[in-house]
């Protein structure tokens, strides 16, 4: 999770899609850290996994390898190409992360998504569409670094928002009961129309 300010900075650039009048960030949220530092240490696994073959082996059938002028060069492309994939694998898995952002303004909930490279999914929902919001926390790494979901029932098209794996959950619910409150309040005409209109 970044503050505020430092991203109402990189966002400014390319404003909140389709913001709104007098529209204010409350909130963004990315992934606790700890989801990222899973992901790097499967990476440094894979990494270490071919030195630690080598170095087993390399009093026995690996000296055969290197000294052989057809299996070296094959030897090499394979590495290459294995680094290369372990590499690639790790970068999509951090553009996922960096990616994956969750604004809470005092109008809107905003949930941007990307899906590989070359796909980014952005939905939203008015607050006064709001109807339960929920905090949960599962499990011992959750419970001790105090991160989980955060789920969101509206009566919109997409009736359901999930926060996964974030910071804080609790204060995430609250400060989005807090917005959702207030903007009932202001949109109250708005509300009342539209369950004249479901009527």
């Amino acid at each position: 999770m970044i503050s505020v300010p430092a991203f109402n900075f990189m966002l400014s650039k390319f404003r909140l899609p389709g913001q709104l009048p007098n529209e204010e960030i409350k909130k963004i949220v990315r992934k606790h850290i700890f989801i990222l530092i899973k992901k790097a240490l499967v990476f440094i696994f894979l990494m270490i996994v071919p030195f630690v073959f080598y170095y087993a082996g390399k009093e026995t059938f690996f000296i055969k390898i290197l000294e052989s002028p057809i299996f070296f060069p094959v030897l090499v492309f394979c590495a290459s190409f294995y680094f290369l994939f372990i590499w690639l694998f790790f970068f999509f898995r951090f553009i996922d992360y960096y990616l994956d952002i969750w604004i809470v303004t005092n109008e809107r909930i905003i949930d941007i998504r990307q899906d590989g490279f070359f796909s980014r999914t952005i939905a939203e929902q008015r607050l006064f569409r709001v109807q339960d919001v929920a905090s949960e926390v599962h499990g011992i790494f959750p419970t001790i670094l105090k991160y989980g979901d955060v789920h969101i029932q509206t009566a919109g098209a997409k009736q359901r928002f999930v926060f996964d794996d974030v910071p804080h959950p609790e204060k995430i619910r609250d400060l989005i009961i807090r917005q959702v409150e207030r903007n009932k309040k202001i949109h109250r005409k708005e509300m009342e129309e539209e369950e004249k209109n479901e009527l």
